[in-house]
């Protein structure tokens, strides 16, 4: 070998390697950045001497499908779960303590006082007040449930804004990919950029993509809708003014195709509108029909007569709900008979004795104190079995009290559930996530086991550069 290639080989090394100790220690520094990849430099020889062809990022798309999957999952059953929690709590209370179920078990017990002694006027206030909380839990639980459904809409509407600024710089970064791949530079940092904003992007919407040349990316939603195709796609949403009981709230469009909501809900999009639309909506056909029982419940009868709203009534009033069949929006719209409530003027007495509906519905003509026949009875009705709505998600046949309970249980099965999912799809993100982070990430004690290697190599090559220079230094002198 001659002195000239000798040092070319030695020359080459040294700067061989440090552009690998500058790639090493670049792997260390975002060792903790989960959306950086790992570099490595690869040498190929020449002659004489190496040189570097490449640096490489560390992939696999089959983990990172499966990541991109798994953060769509827990994002969107983490809307669910944590807008269960908060619904729950807005119309139910904390422990459930101002449900409709918990106010009519307190209007039960007043009633039961008020019949054992029909002549005290505070117990009948008492049974009053009652029956006034149950109103208001039901109007306060009604209310409760449209801002909540409002809220949930501007949060799509918050939502489809984030993820067309995240699908815009997508964009930015494919097309700064293309362009440095096609000039031939290393793009590893904006192939990381574009990875980390497609994770985002998997949070909002479930994706899958595939490659093309030049390292272009295409982005479809799980159920074959176009998201990014050179440009973006539009995500459009109209927010709604107002969400009236039992009406959905508008679609989310993408490239004018509906999202769809999916069972169980993928994308923090989806679970919104689940949320909006289906758990909420249905939470209130519930409170409806419990407000159509407890008009039922305390209706006047009397022969030939047609039944009349007693204690609680309607809009619809004097007429009757129709029997076993949801009327949207009842709950907030239900009220106290004016004619029995002490509050508007009215007469306590007739609770007891009936006739808020006029003489033919009074039950006690003679006025007797001592009689309790009409409040045992809706305390009866309270307990007996009439027909609910099945479209309002629970037992078609069952008592007032139970039913309202079943509200409860309802929920919080739903809760459940969503609890379950959340927890498995965290831990199957965060496994995926380990899995992509132990074939891409960063491993510190191997970076460090390189670098001692990269600096033998570094004084290999000092080493030689020293004895070519000693021995050029003696050829010179030998030569003067």
């Amino acid at each position: 070998m001659s002195l000239s290639s000798a040092l070319s080989i030695a020359q080459s090394s040294i700067r061989n390697v440090g552009r690998q100790t500058s790639v090493v220690s670049r792997n260390v520094l975002e060792a903790s950045n989960t959306d950086y990849s790992r570099r490595t430099a690869v040498v190929s020889s020449t002659a004489p001497g190496a040189r570097i062809l490449e640096i490489q990022r560390a992939t696999s798309d089959q983990l990172f499908r499966q990541n991109l999957g798994a953060l769509s999952q827990w994002s969107g059953q983490s809307a669910l779960y944590s807008g269960m929690d908060r619904l729950g709590i807005a119309v139910n209370g904390v422990s459930n303590s101002s449900s409709p179920a918990s106010a009519i078990g307190k209007l039960q017990e007043a009633m039961q006082l008020y019949s054992a002694s029909p002549s005290n006027q505070n117990l009948a206030q008492n049974a009053l007040d009652a029956a006034r909380q149950v109103v208001r839990t039901l109007n306060d639980g009604t209310t409760a449930i449209q801002t909540f459904r409002s809220e949930s809409d501007l949060e799509v509407a918050t939502s489809v804004g984030e993820l067309n600024n995240l699908l815009a710089d997508f964009k930015n970064a494919n097309d700064l990919i293309i362009a440095g791949t096609r000039a031939g530079r290393d793009v590893s940092d904006q192939l990381d950029r574009r990875d980390a904003t497609l994770k985002q992007i998997a949070e909002y919407v479930p994706v899958t993509t595939f490659s093309r040349a030049d390292n272009d990316m295409v982005v479809m939603t799980s159920d074959g809708t176009m998201l990014f195709e050179t440009v973006p796609r539009s995500v459009t949403f109209t927010p709604s003014p107002v969400l009236a009981a039992g009406t959905n709230g508008n679609q989310v469009f993408i490239d004018g195709v509906a999202v769809r909501g999916g069972n169980p809900a993928s994308g923090k999009i989806a679970g919104l509108i689940q949320l909006r639309d289906s758990v909420a909506t249905t939470m209130q056909s519930q409170l409806d029909e419990v407000a159509r029982g407890l008009i039922t419940a305390f209706a006047e009868t009397a022969p030939a007569q047609p039944d009349a709203p007693g204690l609680f009534t309607w809009p619809g009033a004097p007429g009757m709900p129709p029997a076993g069949t949801l009327i949207n929006g009842l709950a907030g719209t239900i009220r106290l008979n004016a004619a029995i409530d002490t509050a508007q003027g009215g007469n306590a007495t007739l609770l007891r004795d009936g006739g808020a509906n006029g003489a033919a519905y009074i039950a006690n003509p003679t006025g007797g104190s001592s009689y309790a026949d009409l409040l045992i009875a809706y305390n009866d009705r309270i307990d007996a079995s009439m027909a609910f709505d099945p479209a309002a998600g629970i037992d078609s046949t069952a008592s007032l009290s139970s039913y309202s309970t079943s509200s409860i249980s309802w929920l919080e099965g739903l809760r459940k559930n969503a609890d379950s999912a959340l927890q498995s799809s965290e831990a199957l993100a965060v496994r995926t996530a380990e899995a992509l982070s132990n074939e891409t990430g960063v491993n510190v004690d191997m970076e460090m086991s390189l670098l001692l290697d990269l600096e033998h190599s570094y004084e290999a090559s000092a080493r030689l550069l020293s004895v070519i220079d000693e021995m050029l230094a003696s050829l010179l002198s030998a030569v003067r």
